[in-house]
């Protein structure tokens, strides 16, 4: 049979920045907001948990789809949950889905030779749903098997695993890149963006708080944690993240961080979102909802200046300086220590 491609649509959302841009007037700009609308806002001022779904690698070949299949059933420890609502549990679990989901016949197991650039496409798909710390697992378990039954089932087979061995609860979603009709699953960033709001709807009917906004629209950096780069180092991981480190550290030794070209764009992005949160107030204003317009405005006053990876970074680093100084007095305080 032959495959075509299939892009999962997006609900025809177009912009990340919509959902406060309706405070500025314009052609297409409503004269007030929805009920829907308004909730969106409350969450995202008042801070709701909110949700992530990324997808997180996958699988080229049956083998691989079967090691991934064993590592996040942890060898077969943990109870995997598929399409057909069953609850599968033990060490043979891989290997029978690879076979139910006939891996084996894919185009992934012709593999390239060593002068060839892998070109073969995923057989499967590896989509991580993650919440906060304190959600709870099994409500986070069941808004992940109503999402993946509106838009999975009777087309793509898959199959789940919660984990509960990390700070943040999170469910692996294993889901065969070709459906049973031929078509190969396309997941792009719009599709994850709706699919982050789906899933955060899917929590917020278990009574779960929940929210799906982007980062821009909370006054965040998209770059990852620097609390946790620390520990990281000291566990002896990643040589690329200890290098960017060493030379911020560097930097930050002669008295001054080098500028980054992203910073003004960055700055600007901050400026607009600031720009559309005060409209939305506004607006908020004009259709007397004065409690959430004042809860908007406080919003904005607490927005973060705009910040780069590498000033974020810095903060990081200087704050651990200033850790290590208040455990070790007598410590060098001209060394940054980044070393185990």
């Amino acid at each position: 049979m032959s495959k075509r491609r299939l892009d999962v649509p997006s609900s025809g959302r177009v912009a990340e920045l919509d959902l406060v841009s309706y405070g500025r007037r314009g052609r297409h700009t409503p004269l007030e907001f929805s009920h829907a609308q308004m909730e969106q806002i409350a969450r995202t001022v008042r801070g709701d948990p909110e949700v992530l779904v990324k997808v997180s690698g996958g699988a080229k070949s049956c083998d691989a789809a079967r090691a991934h299949l064993a590592y996040i059933d942890r060898s077969g420890k943990l109870e995997v949950h598929t399409d057909e609502g069953e609850a599968l549990q033990g060490k043979g679990v891989a290997q029978y889905l690879v076979n139910d989901w006939h891996l084996d016949v894919g185009k992934g197991q012709y593999r390239p030779t060593l002068a060839e650039k892998d070109r073969r496409p995923k057989q499967v798909h590896n989509i991580v749903f993650s919440m906060p710390a304190g959600t709870p697992p099994r409500k986070l378990l069941a808004a992940t098997q109503k999402f993946a039954r509106e838009k999975f089932a009777l087309r793509n087979r898959y199959a789940m695993v919660l984990h509960t061995d990390q700070k943040h609860p999170h469910v692996h979603l294993i889901v065969k890149a070709v459906s049973e009709q031929g078509e190969r699953l396309c997941i792009r960033k719009p599709t994850l963006r709706q699919w982050r709001e789906d899933f955060a709807q899917s929590l917020r009917e278990l009574g779960v708080p929940a929210n799906a906004t982007p980062t821009q629209l909370r006054g965040k950096s998209k770059s990852r944690d620097h609390a946790g780069i620390f520990h990281a180092l000291k566990r002896g991981m990643s040589t690329f993240v200890r290098r960017k480190v060493e030379a911020v550290a560097e930097e930050l030794r002669c008295g001054q961080l080098t500028p980054e070209p992203g910073k003004a764009k960055l700055i600007g992005t901050r400026q607009r979102v600031r720009a559309d949160w005060t409209a939305t107030a506004a607006l908020l204003q004009a259709q007397r909802r004065q409690s959430l317009a004042r809860d908007v405005e406080n919003y904005v006053r607490a927005m973060p200046p705009a910040a780069t990876d590498k000033e974020l970074l810095a903060k990081g680093l200087l704050a651990e300086l200033a850790a290590q100084r208040v455990r070790d007095p007598a410590a060098n305080r001209e060394r940054i220590e980044i070393t185990r």
